[in-house]
Formats: C-alpha cells, structure tokens, sequence
C-alpha cells in the first residue's frame, strides 16, 4: 500500500458532523480499493495484457519513466504484447526495463519492434502470484481498517464536543462499520477474480 498512510492523527480534521466523517471516510476507502486494482493488474495471469507493464519503468535520458509514455503496447494475440517505441533509438533500454521487471518474460527485438511472449505459467509459479495477490490483499485490508479506526475517533470526538447525542454516536459506529464491511466484500471479490484469472489453464 503506497497511497494511504499507515496512521493518520484523528485531530488533523475538524468535522462538524457525522456526514463529514462518512464522506471523507468514503473518499479514502475508494483510494484503498483503486489502488488495490492497479497493484493487482501488475501481477500476471496466463493472459497477454498491457496492463502487466504498468509498472516497469525505463530509464529515459535519467528520468524512469512508465512504458506507455515512450511506447505503444499491443496485445496482437493472447499469449504476446507488443511494445512499439517512439523513439527507436531507445528501443534496447526498454528490452532491458521489461526484462529485469521481475515478470518473468524474456522480450525480444527486430531493430524496430519489442515482442514479448507471455510463457504459460508453471503451477509452482502460479501458487507463488495466488500468494502475491494475498498479500496485496492483506496490505490493503489494513489500510481499510485504519480508515475505520480514524472514522470512529473522528465521531467520539464529535460525541465529546457535543457535537452529537449518544445515540448518533452508536449509529455512526455502525454505519462506518457498515461500509467498511462493504469495502472488505468488495476488495475480497477483486481478489477472488483475479485469483481465478492466475489459477486459470489456457
């Protein structure tokens, strides 16, 4: 998890109400889950898919820079992705970038194209991104629950201050405890698809 902090000081924010809490509760569960998407899509399956360079960087003229700001990636068939440079003269440091990205695949070039077949994944391979996918999982249902526990510090603050009664307060707890169950459900079926797509035999 990169984008949401760990801890955050539940006094950093001066909410007037119960609906302020919500929202921005809201807002930063629904980082938690697109940044769960974007970490899982660079976890590969037996598929051929762009999204799998996503996060191999190339070093271009000393800036690491993401390959679809110096490239166009294709999928021409299930099981190759094609990376067509902009600049050809750059063409061996991509190669390089995507082959020590850690993926597994060993991209190849004519001089003008970069071609990259996407191997069959071995069972063992297989079971070591089911466990990847996990711990991203794991990571990202952390960060929710931090989220949950600011919320609730936010509302007995808002209780202390007078803000609210005793009975907004025990109805607030349960609606933060509502949609974080909410998130959790929708971050464990991201997970079980993606599961799927890794454990699925071409």
């Amino acid at each position: 998890m990169k984008n949401e902090p760990q801890t955050t000081t539940p006094t950093a924010h001066n909410f007037q109400s119960v609906k302020d809490v919500d929202a921005h509760a809201n807002t930063r569960m629904d980082k938690v889950l697109s940044d769960l998407q974007h970490e899982m899509a660079g976890v590969r399956t037996g598929r051929a898919s762009v999204s799998l360079l996503d996060n191999v960087r190339a070093d271009y003229y000393g800036t690491l820079t993401p390959l679809n700001q110096l490239a166009t990636l294709h999928v021409p068939e299930p099981t190759l992705i094609s990376v067509q440079p902009w600049d050809v003269s750059q063409i061996a440091i991509i190669e390089k970038a995507i082959r020590a990205a850690d993926l597994g695949l060993n991209p190849s070039n004519d001089g003008k194209l970069i071609r990259v077949p996407i191997p069959a994944l071995t069972e063992e391979r297989r079971k070591e991104l089911v466990k990847k996918v996990h711990h991203i999982a794991e990571d990202h249902r952390v960060a929710l629950r931090n989220i949950r526990r600011d919320s609730n510090e936010h509302i007995k603050k808002l209780l202390k201050d007078k803000l609210i009664s005793e009975d907004e307060d025990r109805r607030a707890h349960d609606e933060i405890q509502k949609l974080t169950d909410g998130y959790i459900a929708k971050l464990d079926q991201a997970v079980k698809t993606k599961e799927k797509e890794v454990l699925e035999i071409k």
